[in-house]
């Protein structure tokens, strides 16, 4: 059996967990509320504040589900709970990021700036500037954990790290691969 799928989810006593006759499955919180349509074919228990997740049969299907949904439902548990955040980084000279409204806009050497519109649930906060490594933060929180991943994604694609220099947008975190600039001509001319 999957030891992800078999391992229980906790249910805390502050949270709401509900599901239909066809396992769309309700989850209501402190934070907010989210649902997720899960396999009929799966069996939902809920006892003492514990929800197993279990599997008709050992066919390939329901092994392959059952893992995948006891965590996306588990994701959903502590989204509601205690929220997701992911923290990036813009490194560069001149590279930096305001929040207008809503919105952030970034300058990452372009001709123009770029504005990422935050989608409902989701929220884009610039946290200011490291006086260590000189990179200004942002940090997208939300209780969706697939959408935070996707906005966080979806703003590191605006400028990737680039190898040489080590400028651009990247996971607070990440390790960037350096590559050695090319090695100057030492001779001159070639005969």
């Amino acid at each position: 059996m999957s030891r992800i799928g078999r391992a229980p989810i906790v249910v805390p006593p502050k949270v709401q967990l509900n599901w239909t006759e066809g396992n769309l499955v309700t989850v209501k919180g402190p934070k907010g509320e989210l649902s997720q349509q899960i396999s009929p074919e799966l069996n939902l228990k809920l006892e003492d504040g514990q929800l197993t997740v279990s599997r008709p049969s050992d066919n390939r299907e329901h092994r392959s589900m059952h893992g995948l949904y006891r965590t996306l439902i588990n994701n959903m548990v502590v989204g509601v709970t205690t929220g997701y955040t992911k923290s990036l980084e813009i490194h560069g000279v001149g590279y930096r990021a305001a929040k207008v409204g809503k919105n952030l806009v970034i300058l990452v050497g372009y001709s123009h700036p770029i504005e990422v519109q935050a989608p409902e649930g989701v929220t884009l906060t610039v946290d200011g500037v490291d006086a260590a490594t000189k990179a200004t933060k942002i940090s997208v929180s939300g209780i969706d954990k697939q959408l935070v991943g996707a906005v966080a994604a979806d703003i590191r694609r605006v400028r990737k790290p680039e190898p040489y220099k080590g400028k651009g947008i990247r996971y607070a975190g990440e390790k960037i691969r350096r590559k050695a600039g090319k090695a100057g001509k030492v001779g001159g001319k070639k005969k």
